[in-house]
């Protein structure tokens, strides 16, 4: 994971993962894990392994994918 790549994940589209994952009931390793992965972000110098890496990826599709509004359309 390049580090634009990582600040990218983290900056624009962790914090939905975490709002998503900790609302829903997902089993408590993955909980545990989008915490953590919050955590750890917050480190200067720190880099997923590439196992963590596939995992955030993961998350953030399987998020992305999903319906924000529930179906209503929002406005401004």
């Amino acid at each position: 994971m390049t580090e634009v790549e990582l600040d990218e994940l983290l900056t624009f589209h962790w914090p939905r993962v975490v709002r998503r994952v900790m609302g829903s009931d997902a089993d408590e390793w993955c909980k545990g894990f989008v915490r953590s992965i919050a955590r750890q972000g917050k480190r200067r110098n720190w880099r997923p392994s590439d196992r963590q890496a596939a995992l955030m990826r993961r998350l953030v599709a399987e998020v992305g994918t999903q319906d924000d509004t529930g179906g209503e359309v929002m406005e401004g």
